[in-house]
């Protein structure tokens, strides 16, 4: 069987475990960073399965493909049971937080709404003993917030001498590994430098909430439920851990797959519960998404801060326009017959393989593309989306996306507690603690990360 995002027929080879813990879950033999091509190394305890990965084996070496392995139902309940079992001083703190695309496969799984469903899954994760759930919709508003910034300094200062655009999105993890590991220069250049969702909610978890609860941060157990197998290896990236809490945002990476299929194996009657906040002892949030009809919605988003800082245009609704196929679509902003800026939605790999050959050559017209490493987005992850012959569930997948829809939109610039969080725990929205706590300096083949670093 042949990975949809490489050419490689050996890429998503698979084998099978026997685990009663986790049972029936595929699993690939991933990639030796010095194999021949054709070699594998093979995981003897790997419990996940990366069909849907760009990472194939130019990006992913041994050890890493043995650390994902132990990313997985084994692992979180290895610290539960650890909970149960030892002395108090010796516990965990467990901490869930769930994407937001996630919610819709819970959703449609369990015949609710994407409210509803939310708190269906927060009761079943406290009935196992898992002390904080959280929604990492407010760490998609930071990496929102200082993408929309560093578009309009990059716009500012881009020249035919020194181009600074396009300014490519990076908050999916396959399409950054991907652009890191085997494209390099002159890609990863363009690459936003804004963390993603799921680096920021671990800096959140990991600093801001441990000093809060007066915790120190290898206390806490982190887990993140995700649509997508990438993220696994995103929990793996080596700047992730920070100078201010020394490790790991996130411990250990679920998909929503993995997660139902615990529960489907589990006798625990569970009450709904409401999903925590960060700051505690407060009522329980209103479920609130991006402006993305299947991911957070970055064009849309910087698009109407660019048009509002750059050109003092307001835009109301997004119009889009399909060009090549469904997965890649365009945004233009229009003045006396003159376009003012031009941006892109690619999703898949097909997409991106024409983004950067266009790119490579030169003949780029756009200022700003979003980039998803997955053909409909988010929602359409291989951790939730995929049937059991391997091809996308289409029927789930609309469902998901009609529960999505309802989810009422909420700007990231209206949300308060981002900018609470802005004063209180990174020292104001432009200061030096913001570009180390939210952003990101990209490695890739030929050239050490920091000769690539946008300083700004």
């Amino acid at each position: 069987m042949k990975c949809e995002h490489c050419t490689r027929k050996e890429c998503s080879k698979k084998t099978k475990t026997d685990d009663h813990e986790n049972a029936s879950i595929d699993v690939p033999s991933l990639g030796h960073e010095h194999a021949e091509k054709g070699e594998f190394h093979k995981l003897a305890d790997a419990k996940i399965f990366l069909s849907d990965c760009l990472a194939c084996d130019s990006c992913v070496t041994a050890e890493e493909g043995l650390q994902v392995s132990q990313q997985n139902a084994k692992d979180f309940f290895r610290v539960l049971n650890l909970n149960k079992k030892c002395d108090t001083s010796q516990h965990k703190v467990l901490v869930v937080s769930v994407c937001p695309q996630s919610l819709p496969y819970f959703a449609a799984k369990f015949r609710l709404s994407v409210t509803d469903a939310s708190r269906r899954l927060c009761g079943f994760l406290k009935s196992l003993g898992v002390h904080y759930v959280f929604d990492t919709t407010i760490a998609a508003d930071f990496s929102i917030l200082e993408s929309q910034k560093e578009f309009v300094h990059r716009y500012r200062q881009h020249s035919e001498g020194e181009p600074a655009l396009p300014m490519l999105s990076s908050a999916c993890p396959g399409w950054v590994r991907y652009a890191e590991r085997v494209l390099g220069h002159p890609v990863t250049p363009h690459l936003c430098t804004a963390k993603s969702p799921q680096q920021i909610m671990g800096s959140l978890v990991k600093d801001y909430f441990a000093r809060r609860q007066n915790l120190s941060p290898d206390k806490i157990f982190h887990v993140l439920v995700a649509p997508c197998y990438d993220r696994k290896l995103e929990a793996l990236r080596e700047d992730v851990p920070t100078a201010s809490h020394g490790s790991r945002g996130a411990d250990c990476v679920l998909t929503s797959g993995e997660i139902i299929q615990i529960m489907e194996q589990s006798d625990l009657v569970a009450k709904d519960a409401a999903v925590d906040t960060l700051f505690g002892g407060l009522n329980e949030e209103e479920m609130r998404r991006h402006d993305g009809a299947s991911s957070d919605g970055y064009l849309a988003h910087v698009f109407r801060h660019a048009a509002k800082q750059l050109f003092d245009e307001d835009v109301g609704e997004v119009t889009y326009r399909t060009l090549r196929n469904k997965d890649f679509q365009e945004v233009t902003l229009e003045k006396n017959g003159e376009v003012l800026l031009r941006f892109a939605a690619a999703y898949g790999f097909r997409n991106i393989q024409n983004v950067v050959l266009k790119l490579k050559k030169g003949k780029f017209p756009y200022h700003f593309v979003e980039v998803l490493a997955c053909a409909g987005g988010c929602l359409n992850g291989r951790g939730q989306a995929q049937a059991e012959d391997g091809r996308t569930d289409k029927e789930l997948l609309r469902q998901m996306e009609g529960k999505y829809a309802d989810v009422p939109v909420r700007p990231p610039e209206s949300s308060t507690h981002v900018q609470e969080l802005y004063q209180e725990w990174l020292d104001g929205a432009d200061s030096p603690r913001v570009q180390e706590a939210l952003h990101t300096v990209y490695q890739g083949p030929g050239l050490p990360a920091a000769s690539r670093d946008i300083k700004w």
